[in-house]
């Protein structure tokens, strides 16, 4: 400590991990290749990764890049479907089998019903969480829900796009207790993950597992290749096709990287 009460960094500890995602083009900039990396966070036991059902509605898409996130930095995903109160057709229960059956943790959760309370102290106590998700789907809600004292500002959605409006602008290390953390990020509207290759894109997808060592070809990328166990298993409904789709949704963006 310094005399005028400013600290000093006597020593920088190492990481057990860290997440990060691709940072964004700058404007005109003629760099070519691999995006730089750009740190979310560090020392993290799970990334919790919030989604709406409905207002801004539910963004299978981004869930899924916000899992190949966490599945290549060997952190423990959980995802959040909140505000299933305005879903009263309950077309998001179809969602949480899906990630049920992968094997994900899923909490159904609605701050205006009081549903999920429980579970998510479960998720969140004694842990350093990273709260991720897309802007409006309402984390900043649940945390504040959650834990009252944070005082997190909350927003709406915009009326006119159905995205929500930043309310977090920088990301935030909220201290719960001693052994409870929470990061709360500004919203995302798009992830890229960064440091797949190609061919390790498929590892970081739970549900291809078992198929993903029977293909003809080793370096089989499951897009085009006949003989594809990957491809069969989706035609015979074995992998779900909006994962799949998800999965060459992210292909196809490390691919135009490579090629920028």
């Amino acid at each position: 400590m310094n005399q005028d009460g400013s600290g000093v960094i006597e020593e920088v500890m190492s990481r057990r991990n860290h997440i990060s995602r691709k940072a964004p083009r700058i404007k005109g900039a003629s760099t070519r290749g691999e995006r730089l990396e750009q740190k979310i966070a560090a020392n993290i036991d799970n990334l919790v990764i919030v989604s709406s059902c409905k207002n801004p509605k539910f963004n299978n898409r981004a869930i899924d890049r916000f899992l190949v996130a966490g599945e290549s930095s060997h952190i423990h995903c959980v995802i959040i479907i909140n505000k299933i109160d305005l879903d009263k057709e309950e077309d998001y229960k179809t969602y949480s089998e899906l990630y049920r059956k992968i094997g994900y943790e899923v909490v159904e959760s609605s701050v205006n019903e009081n549903i999920g309370y429980e579970q998510l102290h479960k998720v969140l106590d004694g842990k350093t969480n990273l709260i991720w998700g897309q802007s409006g789907v309402g984390k900043s809600s649940l945390l504040n829900w959650i834990y009252p004292n944070l005082k997190l500002k909350t927003g709406e959605v915009s009326s006119f796009s159905s995205k929500g409006k930043h309310t977090t602008v920088t990301s935030i290390l909220n201290v719960i207790d001693e052994n409870t953390r929470v990061i709360d990020t500004p919203g995302i509207r798009e992830i890229d993950p960064y440091g797949i290759r190609e061919e390790d894109l498929c590892h970081f997808f739970k549900d291809f597992e078992d198929y993903i060592n029977n293909c003809r070809f080793n370096t089989c990328t499951h897009h085009h290749e006949p003989g594809c166990a990957v491809i069969e298993a989706v035609e015979d409904e074995l992998i779900n096709t909006e994962r799949y789709l998800s999965y060459l949704n992210i292909l196809e963006s490390i691919e135009d990287d490579m090629n920028f």
